[in-house]
């Protein structure tokens, strides 16, 4: 399956359909620690069938430790559905919230940058400005580091979240009679 490539290594984007029940993010994490695993995002939350929650991880291994971990995912008893989703046919989303300096020599710089990548100002304090972004990660990447050289006092992003694309179906071509 298509990896993303990172400073890191290599990125897997796995997407796994589980029972909406206590206790089932704390096994599936645990599978991760007990085997040494590093877990670079993760993002929960139930579905549109509130039996069920989706849980996006992101994976810092090889291909074939890609497969290892789905073996062991699918061992455990909550989980219903696994799926490694390919980066080029899948959406990814995060979402960025920063606390940026914003002096008022640079104010409108900070807001021009915002604006430029369609975010939006949150909270605007003394000398600082608190922002929000939702997109794709490498846009998140390219605004948090554009922020940088403003000063961020504070910053959180969200587990990346994910879904494959649509496939649409070629619409059939209109036939003139003769």
């Amino acid at each position: 399956m298509a990896t993303v490539p990172t400073g890191w290594g290599k990125h897997h984007i796995l997407s796994v359909l589980v029972e909406n029940k206590a206790g089932v993010l704390a096994r599936v994490a645990g599978l991760f620690a007990r085997r040494g695993f590093n877990i670079f995002s993760l993002a929960v939350a139930p579905t549109d069938d509130e039996r069920f929650s989706r849980i996006t991880i992101v994976v810092d291994v090889e291909a074939n430790t890609v497969d290892q971990i789905t073996k062991q995912l699918n061992k455990l008893v909550n989980v219903v559905q696994i799926s490694e989703l390919d980066p080029a046919d899948s959406v990814e989303r995060e979402l960025l919230l920063a606390t940026v300096q914003a002096e008022p020599a640079e104010r409108g710089q900070v807001i021009e940058l915002v604006q430029i990548f369609e975010g939006r100002i949150l909270a605007v304090g003394h000398d600082v400005l608190t922002v929000s972004l939702e997109g794709a990660p490498g846009k998140i990447d390219d605004f948090e580091e554009l922020l940088r050289h403003y000063g961020i006092v504070k910053l959180q992003r969200t587990g990346r979240v994910a879904l494959p694309k649509l496939v649409r179906r070629p619409q059939p071509r209109a036939v003139r009679a003769s």
